[in-house]
């Protein structure tokens, strides 16, 4: 069962405003939210802003989700999107303003955060609660990072620094 009282503050931030009570693809959507927000965030306040940003969400998170997630009583409702916001904001404060990039870094993120390859999976396999929800997409934006950064290397240097 999801909990669905988005009057409630864990209920508001676990699905980012209800994007994550949306039936179809709710992490996609999660992580599609996060793209325009975090140029946003960088073109504003840049990356020390972003990163920052994401420490906050990430803590906030955290909290939301282990609430909500017992609630739900499931390990890692779809519904709580949260972590997906978090994972594709590393992803984003990676990668240059570029919207190719950032595209490429979406579908990176998603690819990554759906397959959850390791350590990835095993975060999501052995660390419980909020922490645990959080952190395998944590994992999985670091992943899909450093993948895009090698990729930008080479599409803008011509090969490796």
């Amino acid at each position: 069962m999801t909990p669905k009282r988005p009057a409630d503050p864990a209920v508001l931030v676990a699905t980012v405003g209800g994007i994550g009570l949306i039936p179809i693809a709710p992490g996609t959507w999660g992580s599609l939210a996060a793209v325009p927000a975090g140029w946003l965030i960088v073109n504003v306040l840049g990356v020390a802003g972003l990163l920052a940003a994401i420490v906050a969400i990430f803590a906030l998170g955290v909290w939301a989700s282990g609430r909500y997630a017992a609630r739900a009583g499931e390990h890692d409702p779809g519904s709580c999107v949260i972590d997906e916001v978090v994972g594709q904001l590393i992803v984003v404060a990676a990668l240059p303003p570029d919207p190719w990039f950032l595209a490429g870094g979406f579908v990176m993120f998603r690819l990554f955060d759906i397959i959850k390859p390791w350590p990835a999976g095993l975060v999501d396999q052995r660390v419980p609660g909020g922490l645990g929800i959080m952190l395998d997409d944590v994992v999985a934006g670091l992943q899909a990072a450093a993948v895009m950064m090698v990729i930008v290397a080479i599409l803008e240097h011509g090969g490796l620094p």
